[in-house]
C-alpha cells in the first residue's frame, strides 16, 4: 500500500473530494484506485476564515511499484508502514512464576493485557476499588465531602486517566509504532472509531469506564488475576533482587518480576521504595492553579465564524511563556467543555484537575496554567518534591475553608492584586464549591509573578484569555511525578533491585494515558523475554 500525506482539502468538503484528490495526487483513473482508508485527519486553522483540512491515506491501487517509482523522491507519497502489533515472546511452559503488577491504571492495564496475550497470566494488585464503586465513591466526595484516601479520582481501576479528558495523544517517539496498538485494543474495548483517525483523539469518562471494564474482562480470560483494596505495604529485596511483596500488612506474595505502575500520587509507595532501598530521585513538575472560560470564547478565538463546526468540534489549545524571572509557564491538561474536579487523594488538602466527557458540550473549557519548578526548588532529598505538593495542597485546604471548597479568584482581581469576593459571569464548575480568595498566597512568589505576566501574554495569542471574569482555582499540584525510579536502558529493571521494573507515570517515564499505556507495552516485553529467559536455564 501507499501512503499520501499533506492532502489539503476545505473544512466543508464532500465525502468524494477526499477519493478526487487522491486521484489527482497520483494522477491515475478511477478504475486504478482498488481502496483507501484514512489514517490520520488535522486541521490548520491559523486563517479562520479559511481553515482546512489535512489529511493522510492509505491507498492500494493496480500498481502500487510502478507508482512509487514514479514518484520516487516526493515526500508525500511512499510506502504504508507496518504498524501492526508482534508479541515478542509467548509462554512456552506454565512453569514459571507469575509476574505481579502494582497498579491497574493505563500503564498497569496494558502491561497486564500484553502479558495476559502472551500466555503469562499476571496477578494484578490495585489498592483501589473496582472502576464503577470507584466513580460512585469519587461522586460521593464531589458531591457530599466525603473523600476516601483509597479510592478516589488517584486510585482505583483505571487510574487518574479515568477521570480526564481522555487524552489519548502523545509526543513521544514511538517507532515501534506502539501507540496503534493501544488505539486499537481501546476500539475493541468499546471507544469510538474514530480515534484511530483524528489528530486529538480523546474518549472521555463515562466511555472509559465501560472500556476499562471491557479490557478487565478479556484480561482475565486470558489467566490474568486482577486483585482490588490490596495495597502493597512490603517490598521483599535479597541481595538486590526482588523476591516478594507483603499486602495489607499480612498476605505475603513470592514474586521474581514486579512491574511499577503506581501512578504520580502514591506517595506512601514512593516512600516505602525509598526506605527500602530502590534507588529516586527527585524529578522536575510542575504547579499552577486552573483556568476557566466560557468554551465559546476559545472557540470563537481559534475557528472565528467556523465556531461550532461539527468537525472542529470545541476548541482546545496549547500555550507557553517564558517569564522575567526566568520561569517557563505553560497550559497543561487542557479540557474543552469540560469541568474542574476535586482530585485529592489525602485527608485536609486540596487538589485540582480537569476532566471532559466525550461529547466536550459544558459550558466552560478548562486548563491548568502552570510554572516549572525543579529540584533546586526542593533540594533536602528525593522526596522533597511530595512535602512541596504537600504544603502546598494543605495551604489550599485552609485558604478555601478546611471542607474540600477550593480557593479560587477572578482573572481581573488576580492581575490588580486584591481578594475576589463574588463570581462573575463565568460560573466555575468545581465541585464541592469555591470560596473566593486572594490566590497571591497559594503559591510561591516566583510562580504568582510568572502567571501574572503570563496571562496578558497569552491573551495576545487568545483574545479574552486574560478577561476579568475568568475564573481561577486552586491547586494544580499533581501535573507529574515528583520522582523518578531509574532504570536501566536495556531490561527496564531498576538501578539498583533486579526484577523490579518502574514504568509509567509514577516513575516518571510517561506522561498522560498514551505515553503510560506505551510504557506498560515496553515494560511487559521486557518481563516476558525475562522470564522466558529464567525458563530456558
Amino acid at each position: 500500500m501507499l501512503r499520501l500525506t499533506d492532502i489539503q482539502l476545505p473544512l466543508d468538503h464532500p465525502e468524494s473530494a477526499i477519493k478526487a484528490a487522491i486521484l489527482k495526487k497520483l494522477a491515475i483513473e478511477d478504475t486504478d484506485l482498488l481502496n483507501f482508508s484514512i489514517f490520520r485527519r488535522s486541521y490548520d486553522a491559523r486563517k479562520k476564515s479559511a481553515i482546512i483540512l489535512i489529511y493522510t491515506v492509505d491507498v492500494e491501487t493496480n500498481d502500487d511499484k510502478q507508482l512509487l517509482a514514479r514518484f520516487n523522491g516526493n515526500p508525500n507519497i511512499g510506502v504504508t508502514p507496518d504498524t501492526n502489533y508482534r508479541f515478542v515472546t509467548h509462554a512456552e511452559t506454565e512453569e514459571f512464576k507469575r509476574p505481579v503488577i502494582i497498579g491497574f491504571g493505563p500503564c498497569g492495564l496494558f502491561a497486564a493485557l500484553i502479558l495476559a496475550q502472551m500466555g503469562f497470566r499476571p496477578i494484578i494488585l490495585e489498592r483501589g476499588k473496582a472502576v464503577r464503586e470507584r466513580t460512585q465513591d469519587t461522586w460521593g466526595f464531589w458531591r457530599k465531602r466525603e473523600l476516601q484516601p483509597e479510592s478516589n479520582v488517584q486510585f482505583g481501576e483505571g487510574g487518574a486517566g479515568t477521570f480526564s479528558d481522555g487524552k489519548l495523544w502523545s509526543q513521544i517517539k514511538d517507532p515501534k509504532h506502539y501507540g496503534r496498538k493501544v488505539l486499537t485494543e481501546f476500539v475493541k474495548a468499546g471507544a469510538p472509531a474514530e480515534i484511530m483517525y483524528v489528530s486529538k483523539p480523546h474518549i472521555g469518562t463515562f466511555r472509559l469506564v465501560k472500556m476499562i471494564e471491557e479490557m478487565r474482562e478479556n484480561i482475565e480470560a486470558l489467566g490474568g488475576e486482577i486483585r482490588f483494596q490490596q495495597k502493597v505495604t512490603d517490598i521483599d529485596i535479597q541481595d538486590g533482587r526482588m523476591r516478594g511483596l507483603t499486602i495489607n500488612d499480612s498476605e505475603y506474595l513470592s514474586a521474581d518480576h514486579v512491574v511499577l505502575a503506581i501512578g504520580h500520587s502514591a506517595r506512601d509507595t514512593f516512600e516505602l521504595v525509598h526506605h527500602c532501598g530502590i534507588y529516586v530521585e527527585a524529578k522536575p513538575f510542575s504547579i499552577g492553579f486552573r483556568i476557566e472560560h466560557p468554551q465559546s470564547l476559545i472557540d470563537q478565538a481559534r475557528f472565528g465564524a467556523n465556531a461550532g463546526n461539527k468537525t472542529l468540534g470545541s476548541a482546545d489549545y496549547k500555550l507557553v511563556h517564558h517569564a522575567k524571572n526566568g520561569r517557563s509557564v505553560y497550559s497543561f491538561c487542557m479540557c474543552p467543555g469540560g469541568t474542574v474536579v476535586a482530585a485529592a487523594s489525602e485527608p485536609g488538602r486540596v487538589v485540582t484537575n480537569g476532566m471532559s466527557q466525550y461529547s466536550r458540550n459544558e459550558r466552560n473549557a478548562n486548563s491548568a496554567i502552570v510554572v516549572g519548578i525543579t529540584p533546586a526548588d526542593y533540594p533536602e532529598h528525593p522526596l522533597a518534591g511530595i512535602d512541596f505538593q504537600r504544603k502546598l495542597e494543605s495551604l489550599a485546604y485552609e485558604l478555601g475553608g478546611a471542607n474540600y471548597n477550593a480557593p479560587g479568584q477572578l482573572v481581573g482581581d488576580f492581575l490588580a492584586k486584591k481578594a475576589s469576593t463574588t463570581v462573575g459571569s463565568v460560573t466555575p464548575s468545581y465541585q464541592p464549591g469555591i470560596t473566593w480568595c486572594d490566590l497571591a498566597a497559594a503559591l510561591p512568589a516566583y510562580a504568582i509573578d510568572a502567571i501574572r505576566e503570563a496571562l496578558p501574554a497569552f491573551d495576545k495569542q487568545i483574545k479574552g484569555f486574560a478577561m476579568k471574569d475568568a475564573v481561577i482555582t486552586g491547586v494544580e499540584t499533581r501535573t507529574s511525578s515528583p520522582i523518578r525510579i531509574k532504570r536501566n536502558d536495556d531490561n527496564l529493571q531498576s538501578l539498583n533491585t533486579q526484577g523490579l521494573y518502574p514504568a509509567g507515570e509514577g516513575a516518571g517515564y510517561a506522561g498522560g494515558i498514551l505515553s503510560a499505556a506505551i510504557d506498560g507495552i515496553k515494560v511487559a516485553e521486557a518481563v516476558a523475554l525475562s522470564i522466558q529467559n529464567r525458563a530456558g536455564r
